[in-house]
């Protein structure tokens, strides 16, 4: 290879930073349930709302939107996925079905979801303001760094904490939205502002996320270090009782 062929400092500094981009963005990914885990957080609420604005049918919907549920935990364990994000999506809907036949509103279908989400954005915020923000809690064993970003790597908490900034802020727009209609909204109507609210907020709490990190220092693999220290014991062990064998021979003779 010529000195041309050879890649430059900027080059490989330019490589590092696509691979970095590349294992934040396949983290988040497996993070937040991808396309799929959209899909299935957003079906149950779509058939209900389909339902239920067809025939005022509360029952009907209310199954419907639980059935769908408990299919799609179905397939994922028969395709032996992983099944966090859908049997979320159960406990959700089945909060919603209890709710919403207890009082005989189909806007209650959406509360435990409602409450849920304004829990979640206090989270991020509370978290955040306790230097320790929730974004961090999430990723940090997808990264394989723990914890770690708290006390060794101060450029990447900050990034934390501008994500989970950026999340809680996001929830809260969306619950400043949703919660006055809850009152006044008729429930179809509802139901509809609510499907479309589903995806936006969370693809640009996701985007902002990965830019907010993509610009961050890389994170520390401490599964990599304890392997390393671990060999290296072994490693160190294997030298003594070679060395204290020796030396027995040496007396020995």
């Amino acid at each position: 290879m010529t000195s041309l062929d050879k890649p430059t400092d900027r080059e490989s500094a330019d490589q590092d930073t696509a691979a970095d981009r590349a294992v934040t963005e396949a983290a988040l990914f497996e993070a937040f349930g991808g396309v799929r885990g959209m899909v299935e957080t957003v079906v149950p609420g779509l058939l209900f709302v389909t339902i239920f604005t067809i025939n005022k049918d509360l029952h009907m919907s209310a199954i419907a939107a639980l059935a769908v549920s408990l299919v799609l935990v179905v397939v994922r364990l028969v395709m032996k996925d992983t099944v966090k994000h859908a049997f979320s999506g159960v406990f959700g809907v089945a909060f919603g079905v209890v709710f919403a036949m207890m009082t005989g509103n189909a806007k209650d279908f959406y509360l435990p979801g409602m409450l849920y989400t304004l829990g979640l954005a206090l989270a991020y915020i509370v978290t955040t303001l306790c230097g320790v923000p929730l974004i961090g809690l999430i990723l940090g064993p997808v990264f394989k760094e723990n914890l770690s970003w708290r006390t060794r790597n101060p450029g990447r908490k900050k990034a934390y904490a501008k994500a989970s900034w950026a999340w809680g802020l996001i929830l809260l727009a969306k619950c400043a939205v949703l919660f006055p209609m809850y009152w006044w909204a008729d429930t179809a109507k509802f139901g509809w502002v609510l499907v479309a609210l589903k995806i936006p907020p969370f693809l640009l709490a996701v985007w902002l996320t990965w830019v907010f990190l993509a610009k961050a220092p890389a994170p520390i693999d401490v599964f990599a270090e304890m392997e390393a220290a671990e060999k290296a014991e072994q490693e160190a062990k294997a030298a003594r009782a070679e060395s204290g064998g020796g030396a027995r021979h040496r007396r020995e003779a």
